[in-house]
């Protein structure tokens, strides 16, 4: 398992990584890319507990979708099925799971503020924290073709993963309103949301 993990994780957490997959028999699935989702978590009819992880996150995104995923599992153990997935007690079980790997031997510098700020109070997405999500985007691979909506430039017209097309508009405090081509309703779409531009 650590040699596989050496692959997806920065090298100095993959010890805990591991010996928490271990603590909580976790079957760990590394799978190709869901656009809708980073990685989750099923416990199975067997009751054996399965988290997925997609392939191609980049390692620093990577351990905080295990992380977060292993959360839930933990939380719902402690505090029963009852609780909402991103409610107090997930919020509270993982924040203190990532708290051993918030240091600068794990996580570059730069990363370290927007983690601790992120940390605070946790979202059911880190992809939803649009200056923690801008900042990972950094550490992409280079071949990668994905671009963020506050990176096209107003007036353009780009694609969702859907396949659906929009018109990027103006910025309202934090999100962009942007108008469907194909029926001229107007949605906001957050800056980090991840589009192809089309011209």
């Amino acid at each position: 398992m650590d040699k596989i993990l050496q692959k997806y994780l920065p090298e100095r957490a993959v010890i805990t990584c591991s010996a928490l997959i271990k603590q909580n028999k976790v079957h760990l699935k590394i799978v190709n890319e869901r656009v809708t989702r980073h990685g989750d978590y099923r416990r199975m009819p067997s009751g054996a507990h399965q988290i997925t992880v997609n392939a191609n996150l980049n390692k620093y995104r990577f351990l905080i979708t295990l992380v977060h995923e292993i959360a839930h599992l933990v939380a719902f153990e402690k505090f029963g099925r009852r609780i909402k997935p991103h409610g107090a007690e997930w919020k509270q079980t993982f924040q203190h799971m990532m708290l051993p790997f918030i240091r600068p031997e794990i996580f570059p510098t730069s990363l370290l503020p927007l983690l601790a700020n992120h940390f605070r109070n946790p979202k059911a997405s880190s992809s939803t924290d649009a200056k923690l999500s801008i900042a990972l985007k950094n550490f992409d691979p280079n071949d990668t073709d994905k671009t963020y909506v506050f990176e096209v430039p107003s007036g353009s017209v780009f694609r969702i993963y859907n396949g659906k097309l929009f018109k990027k508009g103006n910025r309202r405090v934090k999100r962009y309103e942007c108008v469907e081509v194909a029926t001229g309703k107007m949605y906001l779409f957050q800056p980090n949301a991840e589009v192809e531009l089309i011209r």
